[in-house]
Parts: structure tokens; sequence; C-alpha cells
């Protein structure tokens, strides 16, 4: 999405002119303004919160009446307003970004709407609508798709990282049906709605195509991100890898007019304030536009301490990777060129790179007793376990190319995610070390290269009809290397897709819309000769022909909204999900000689059908969200763990069901209530019948959960936020599984300071001692059985300039 620069001052300069006028033929008849108070300045201090009620608080310390749709401004927040300004340029500023502007209705009274998107012809950018979902290949606006889509915006998330740098746990806390954090480097086991979902940065897809390690969360700091777009449910709208639904982390953009800063500084510690559980952040971001050109610079240090539970002791390592005792950087760079008042090119380039300082080795833990794996200081074997991420990519949008709107991305990505040292029977070859004494660390390895184009028409048939047609493509070129050794454990591959897709919104009436769409897939797997390790399965490794496979899929989706009053909308449809399994584990766990990759049957897709109905509600000051949900794959993914303590992808018959419910409640202008509740159940063929007998496990599915959330401003200088997620109990077949459940409490208190604002968090405000949820209900392992982390304080200061 390109980005867009505020009104321009000719524009507010004609808004004035035509005020005066109005003015002048009604004579000051209304008492509410006169021209004097409309046009001269008046100094501010409106606090941030949630666009409409920061609009209303404005409009009443302004003096004038303010006519909007709540509806329109769902999901919107605003930094606030400090300094004088006149009416008109404190409507301007406070919804730069909306997409949305002041009109006037009449003396001292004014409404909202549309801006159009394109630039005015003396080089100043209009503001876009922002309220379309970007993630949507057809920019369909929030609160009008035939599916569930939440928006997740910058100050939900700088409410979370008062709390927690933490993305599952930002992810966990805000997405309804997304498993509770493992809180680990691995996000593996954490889901959505049952089904992995497609992790996105700016629409890239992160997960290799060919070893999906479960890393895919960590690679870009939450600091350098604007909003947090979420499509629930199985989806094909990016290509391969949503079955489960899609996270598309949409990053900053240039902002404002001339040159504006940020920078900000946090500690975080444990209750005891621990001198090895201390930790630090700073972040800093310029943007600056001038003339045609704009530009944005943001980079982000962090170093995490160690973690600490409820009863202070120190929490376990994990041979995956930890996000404790690591350090971790990002740097972020974007330069954007006009040329002209709808043609836009913006290149863009950030490197991510999270990496353990490996100061401490597991102490074994005793799942049948109780105890948990913990940890002591001591030097590990092998090198630090790593996520690196390097992604760049060039974008050019034409808002009027003869009457369709066009965006054309390319990409390129290049990832490499390394494991910490395991003495695993996979790794051993006797021709290198006794059998048993081998440590050995794995790498995964993934250079991408891709584009997009997207064209759109709207209003076709006097408004009737509008469509968006597209291309894919991308090559994923990956492999899977042992470190120590220097060993191929998943053969060099290369995974080709090719996807062209159109997608249709038919308006039947003012109340009616039908939307359809259909995606066509093609893909190519092309893997050489070569030989399994050693140790694979026990199995003294074997010889596998390569060659190449290929898939062609077609995947539709259809489905409906319905307005059936003023604050009551029925939507529904029926939605497919193209999906690879994970082929590194395929090849890599092949223990039969002469195999041939051509005839390996798991290494079929994964096509995942989604059903889902819903409602939505809007009044003046509660808005809800009523869902439900079901979805299957006849040859499924399900994620076991085997004998070695490796994953196992199992091929099978999968069918979840479950429902979701959400609300907002503004009680007043300044205090507003969030809450969700999420169910879902799921079971797998096991037994190869065709019918499904077992439940899944906490390695695929969340348990229930519920969430509330009060945000409070008190006045213009003070606000809060409280936090409340309890994740119910939940039994499995296996009854070493049965999750307990656990309820944690969090909070955060901000102040506005004369430069600047400061902040505290505390994230598990009751020290609440509990098993994560992963260790109890994904896992049976000694090595594996951690606590969550317990009271954790977080003090924070940002500064604009």
């Amino acid at each position: 999405m390109p980005s867009y620069r505020s009104v321009c001052p000719p524009l507010r300069t004609a808004i004035r002119h035509a005020l005066l006028c109005s003015s002048l033929a009604l004579g000051g008849a209304l008492p509410v303004l006169s021209l004097a108070d409309t046009s001269a300045p008046h100094a501010y201090q409106i606090a941030s919160g949630p666009l409409a009620e920061v609009l209303n608080r404005y409009a009443s310390a302004a003096g004038v009446a303010l006519s909007f749709d709540s509806a329109a401004l769902q999901g919107q927040s605003s930094p606030g307003l400090q300094g004088t300004y006149a009416v008109e340029d404190g409507f301007a500023r406070l919804l730069q970004g909306s997409g949305l502007r002041a009109v006037r209705q009449g003396e001292g009274v004014y409404g909202l709407e549309r801006q159009p998107q394109q630039r005015s012809g003396n080089g100043d950018v209009l503001q876009l609508d922002s309220v379309t979902v970007s993630t949507l290949r057809s920019d369909t606006a929030v609160g009008q798709t035939s599916q569930r889509v939440t928006v997740i915006d910058r100050q939900q998330i700088e409410q979370q990282l008062a709390l927690s740098s933490d993305p599952g746990q930002v992810l966990s806390n805000l997405i309804p049906s997304y498993s509770p954090s493992r809180q680990k480097m691995s996000n593996a086991g954490e889901t959505l709605r049952g089904r992995t979902p497609q992790f996105l940065v700016d629409g890239v897809p992160q997960a290799s195509s060919i070893r999906n390690d479960g890393r895919s969360s960590y690679t870009i700091d939450l600091a350098q991100i604007e909003r947090i777009e979420v499509i629930h449910g199985a989806s094909a709208e990016h290509g391969g890898g949503a079955t489960g639904g899609i996270v598309n982390f949409i990053s900053r953009r240039p902002e404002g007019n001339g040159v504006n800063q940020h920078a900000g500084v946090s500690l975080e510690s444990d209750d005891r304030f621990s001198k090895d559980g201390l930790g630090y952040k700073m972040n800093y971001r310029v943007s600056a536009q001038q003339g045609d050109w704009e530009t944005l610079f943001g980079a982000t240090w962090q170093a995490r301490g160690a973690f600490y539970d409820a009863n202070d002791e120190l929490i376990g390592v994990a041979y995956p990777g930890e996000i404790q005792d690591t350090r971790d950087h990002d740097l972020m760079f974007k330069l954007g060129y006009w040329f002209d008042e709808v043609q836009h090119l913006q290149f863009s380039a950030n490197h991510y790179e999270l990496k353990g300082n490996n100061d401490y080795v597991p102490v074994l833990g005793n799942r049948a007793a109780g105890i948990p794996t913990s940890a002591r200081k001591g030097d590990p074997e092998g090198d630090p376990a790593f996520n690196e991420n390097r992604q760049y990519s060039l974008s050019y949008s034409n808002q009027d190319l003869y009457g369709n709107v066009l965006d054309v991305q390319l990409y390129h990505q290049r990832y490499r995610g390394q494991f910490g040292a395991l003495l695993s029977g996979s790794f051993q070859d006797p021709d290198i070390a006794p059998v048993g004494t081998l440590w050995e660390q794995s790498r995964s390895d993934s250079e991408k290269w891709g584009g997009k184009l997207t064209l759109r028409r709207s209003g076709l048939f006097d408004g009737l009809l509008d469509l968006t047609g597209g291309l894919d493509l991308m090559r994923d070129k990956g492999e899977q290397v042992l470190v120590q050794t220097n060993r191929s454990y998943v053969p060099p591959s290369t995974y080709d897709n090719q996807a062209g897709f159109l997608q249709g919104d038919l308006h039947l009436t003012d109340k009616l819309t039908l939307m359809a769409g259909v995606r066509r897939e093609h893909s190519e797997l092309d893997v050489d000769d070569f030989r399994t390790v050693w140790g694979t399965n026990n199995a003294g490794g074997v010889s596998v022909t390569g060659g190449k496979v290929s898939f062609g899929k077609t995947l539709s989706n259809y489905g409906f909204t319905y307005q059936a009053t003023d604050w009551a909308q029925l939507y529904g449809g029926y939605s497919e999900g193209f999906g690879m399994p994970d082929i590194g584990r395929v090849l890599r766990g092949l223990d039969e000689p002469g195999q041939d990759v051509e005839s390996l049957l798991e290494l079929e897709p994964i096509i995942t059908r989604s059903r889902e109905v819903g409602l939505r509600l809007n009044f003046e000051r509660v808005d809800m969200e009523l869902s439900y949900y079901e979805s299957f794959s006849n040859l499924g993914e399900r994620l076991s763990v085997n004998a070695d303590g490796n994953y196992i992808a199992n091929r099978e018959r999968v069918e979840i069901k479950g429902y979701e419910l959400t609300g907002n409640w503004h009680l007043d202008d300044r205090h507003s209530l969030r809450g969700s509740y999420a169910h879902s159940q799921g079971k797998s063929d096991t037994d190869g019948d065709g019918k499904v007998d077992t439940r899944l496990t906490g390695l695929n599915i969340a348990p229930d959960q519920y969430s509330l959330g009060w945000q409070a401003n008190w006045n213009d200088d003070w606000s809060s936020y409280l936090q409340y997620n309890y994740y119910v109990s939940r039994n499995f077949d296996d009854p070493r599984l049965d999750f307990d459940g656990y309820a944690l409490l969090s909070a955060t208190v901000s102040r506005r300071l004369p430069l600047g604002s400061l902040s505290l968090g505390i994230d598990n405000l009751l020290d609440e001692d509990y098993f994560t949820y992963y260790s109890q209900s994904a896992r049976i392992a000694d090595d594996y059985n951690f606590k969550g982390r317990g009271r954790t304080f977080t003090l924070g200061y940002q500064v604009e300039f």
C-alpha cells in the first residue's frame, strides 16, 4: 500500500474561504461558533484513545457539533492532539491516516466523509481510506467481508508492547482462536482456528515452502509495524500456506509533512529485579517528505535477560531456540517517489536478526512429578540459535490506469533459521563419532524471489460489479543443513508456484452483496537425487531418487453480506486454502530403500475447505461480532512427536469447528471495554477408515479462551489499560496431555509529560504460577515441561519530535 500525506494547505485555505462566505451569508444567526472562533487557533490537550472518542472530545473542546457513523471508525485509534490549531486544522491532524476528512455541514456543525485516494495537483497527497483491508486483494472495507477479519491497530500494538515484546503473546491476546504463546523462538504449535496460519510482512510470505521451521512470526520487530491484519479461516488470497488464515504485518509508512522523528527506550525486569533478568529496548524512527520524495528509516535494538517463573526460578531453555537471553536488532528503510497525482513507486528493505547469547544450559524436569524444566548458567554445546531475515521489495501503484487501480510488487527474501545443538538419534553417524556422542544442530535456509500483480475495477455496470484479478509468481530455493558436520539434512530443493485469480463483488441491492472468486494454483517441486543421513529412524541412511512433482489445483470461494438493519449485518461464505505439507520433514524422514520423490503420497498438497456464518452488530456505543466456522481437509496434516522428540507430519482427514464472539463497549468518552470468547474443537482420522476419531492435541488446537480489556483515559495526561485472559481447562484422549487451565491479569499505566510520555506495564500482575499450554497439552517430555513467566515489569519512555 502506498503512503499518503496530509491534506494540502491550499485545500484548507479553500475550505476557510468557503466557511467565510457561508458565515457572511448566515449573518451570525447561529450562536454556536462565530467565524473568529472557527478560524482562530486554540490550544488543545486531547489524550490518545479510540478515534471516535478522541474526535468527540475534540469537537466538545472546540465548541462544534460533529456527526459521524461510529462503525466507520471501528478499530482505528488516535494519538490525540497537543498544540494550537484552528478547528479545521485540528480535524485534519486527528484524521490524518484515517482515510476520512471533516466537512462543514453548517455553522458549527461538521460531518465526516471519505477522502479521495489520489494526489492533489500541487504535489501533496490526500489520505487513502485506511479502513480497507489491504491483505484482501480487493481492498474490501472492514465490516464488509464475508469472513471474519481482525485489524489490530497501532494503539493496540503499543498496549501489548508495554507488557511484552513476544509476537506470539500479542497475537494470542488479541486474536480469538489463536493458541497461547509458547514464549519461545519457535511458534510451532501456535495455530489459528486449529491450523497453521500464513505469516506475511507487507504481503510477502515468510515461511519457507521447503522446510517450515516454525519461526515465521520472528522476522520483523513489532515496533516497525503499523497494524496487523488477520483473515480468519482458510484463504487463497496470497497463495499456499494459509490453511488456518493469514496474519499480515503491515510495516510503518512515512507520515506527516517535513521531518518527523520518534525515539523510545524501555527496561524490563522480573519482580526480584535480578541482574541476569534485566533487559532493555531502544528504538528510533525518522520519516521525511519533501516534494515528490518520501522516506523512512527505523531501527530497534533489544537485549532480553533470563526469564523467571512465579516461584522466582529460572525457566528452562529449549534447543529449537529461545527469546530469553537473546539480543536482536531490526533496520528498516523505505524510499518513495510520486510520478504524478496517482502513480507511486516505493523501495523498502528490512533486516532483522534475533540471536541467543548461549549463557544457559537446561536442567531436566520431571513431568510426571510436576517438576518444571529449569536452567542454570553454563556453556551449552554448539553455536547459538538465531533467526536472520532479509527482505526487499519494490512496489508500484497507479490509482487511475484507465479507470483501474494497479498494484505491482516484486520481492526478494533471504532467511536463515538455526536451531540449538541436540544429542539426537537422528543426527548420529558412526563414521563421524561414536553413536550417542555427536552433538549437532540444524539450520534452515530459504531464498525467495517473487512478484504480485493486482488489477481492480470498481463500479462496473452502473455500480453493480467490482472486479479484482491478478497474477502471483514465486520461486523458493531451500535446504536444511547440519551445521557442525556440514551435512545435508533436507536436500537442496526448488519450489516454483504460479497462480492467477479473479474475484468479484456483486452489489445486488443497497443491502445485499454477493462475493465469488476463483484461483488456479500450479506448483512444481524439483529435488535432486540424495541420501538421508545415517541416523534417520535408525535406518543407516537410504538413497532416494529425485525428480519433479507437479500439482495443479483450482480453488474457489463465495460468500455474502446482508445489511439487515442499520445496526445488524449477516455474513457467510465458503473458502478454500492451499498448502504444501512440510516437505523437509517428509524428505529427511524417508527410511525405505528404493523410494523416489515422484511417487510420494506425503507430498500431496493440503486443501482445506472452510465454511463460516456470522453476525455483526453496531450500535452507538456497542459493537459485537459472532461467527461460527467449520473446516475440513481430506488429506490434512496433523503434527505429533515421535520417540526421538521430533515432529511427525501425519497425513489424514482433519475436521475442526468452533465459534468466536467479540465485542466493544464505549462506556463514555474516556472508558471502553473489549471482550471476547473463542471455542474450538477438532478431530482427526488416525486409523484410516475415513471417519475422524481422535481429538486434536494442544500441538494443533487452542484452548477455549475468555478475554477482557479495559481502556481508561482518566484525564488528558493519565491513562491505563487492564487485561484479563482466562484459558479454560481441556481434556484429550491421552490423559497425560490434560490441560489444567490458567488465568493471567496484566496492566499498564501511562503519563503524558511536557515532552514525551512515560509508561509502566506489569505482565502477569498476580504472579500466576502455571505451566504453559504447550507444555501441558502438546508434548510429553521432561525437557519440555516449561512454566510460564512470572510477574514482569516494563518501564518505557517515548517521545515525538
